[in-house]
């Protein structure tokens, strides 16, 4: 199969989308998950799910199933879900509590919290193994926002350069977002979404407002600035403020719950969005952040949890977060209804060179250039 790249720039106001087969080719999606998920910094589950010593989640990042689980000393640790001995799921299950260790269920191979083997049978027949070089193998680990990010690279990209810099890109410096003191909130809200369209077309979709006007109306009532889909790229920037006579970011407009005490006085009528590749999104308004971590399963499959986080005191004081909650969740539907009725056509031979993206959604090349970058695709022709 021939992979063709974007083509020159259209005319005038148009520029290339990538062209279809990015949205379907297995292929490609293998190379997505070796160069981009497998070498990056990926969010991976909020720090608050494993609380306590021997607590633990399993995780797929590309490839690989990977387990996080916190030690004796509470230190979070991520290991690779492979026994070293004859590969079997160290962890069957999703999750665990209160562990005191790991043990392989086809020979009994034990692993302590560190990762460390500390017991198989006859293995004091055996002193010639090393119980370090035969320990699971370990994943980079970095806690941010309340957030636990991992890579599997050998030697992971410097986390400054690739995470923080998204967030300066986007806010002009990192102290914009600490304000918000996202790792001091708690989840009063998930939601988890199985989405039937490509990882890309669901960042495409959150990277443009060119949309907003056409699927977005409860949006709009609230953000009226996000109904001009080309003024909105601006506004995102530099805060959208919220509707006159809007009271707080819920699905009728009415009053939140208590403000963020972090944040300045001109963001407490703001709404602030990031992007941060590969995989998440972050909503920041008044009283509350929405966080959007993505699991691409398939060229042609999803998986996007999203976190609704707000003061310690609002969640367990059990006020009513419904009209909160719901306003961003309607728009991660509609969102998600577009991607999905998008993905199809992805395969169609109208699509096969691509499509085009008009001036409020120019930006989305550069996140296209960074794929192809990522992928090692350098505008021509490439083998599969």
């Amino acid at each position: 199969m021939i992979i063709e790249q974007i083509d020159a720039p259209l005319a005038g106001s148009l520029l290339p989308t990538l062209t279809g087969n990015y949205y379907t080719s297995h292929d490609i999606f293998v190379q997505e998950q070796e160069l981009i998920f497998e070498q990056m910094w990926f969010c991976v589950l909020r720090a608050s799910d494993i609380p306590g010593s021997g607590d633990y989640q399993t995780v797929q990042v590309g490839r690989e199933s990977l387990i996080v689980s916190r030690n004796r000393r509470k230190e979070i640790r991520a290991f690779y879900n492979v026994c070293r001995h004859r590969g079997m799921k160290i962890c069957a299950e999703p999750s665990g509590t209160g562990k005191r260790s790991f043990q392989c269920g086809y020979h009994a191979w034990t692993y302590d919290l560190d990762g460390k083997l500390i017991a198989a049978p006859n293995l004091t027949k055996m002193p010639d193994i090393d119980r370090d070089d035969f320990g699971l193998r370990t994943v980079h680990v970095r806690e941010w926002l309340g957030y636990v990010w991992i890579s599997l690279a050998d030697e992971p990209p410097s986390f400054d350069d690739t995470v923080l810099a998204e967030v300066t890109t986007r806010l002009g410096v990192v102290e914009n977002l600490d304000h918000y003191e996202v790792d001091t909130l708690a989840v009063g809200k998930r939601v988890t979404y199985e989405v039937n369209a490509n990882w890309k077309l669901i960042i495409e979709n959150f990277m443009e407002c060119y949309h907003c006007a056409t699927i977005h109306p409860e949006l709009t009532e609230v953000q009226p600035e996000f109904a001009d889909g080309l003024a909105a790229q601006v506004f995102v920037n530099h805060g959208a403020e919220f509707g006159s006579d809007i009271k707080g970011f819920t699905i009728d407009g009415s009053p939140g719950v208590a403000l963020l005490p972090g944040i300045d006085p001109d963001q407490n009528r703001k709404y602030y969005a990031i992007t941060v590749k590969p995989q998440v999104f972050i909503n920041m308004v008044p009283d509350h952040v929405i966080f959007h971590r993505m699991f691409p399963v398939s060229a042609d499959k999803t998986i996007v949890v999203c976190d609704w986080l707000y003061l310690p005191s609002v969640v367990e004081s059990g006020v009513d977060l419904t009209k909160s909650v719901e306003l961003f969740n309607r728009v991660n539907l509609q969102d998600f209804e577009a991607c999905e009725l998008t993905q199809p056509n992805m395969s169609s031979k109208v699509y096969e060179k691509g499509g085009v993206l008009v001036p409020a959604e120019h930006h989305i090349t550069l996140f296209h250039e960074w794929v192809l970058g990522m992928l090692g695709h350098d505008g021509a022709s490439v083998g599969e």
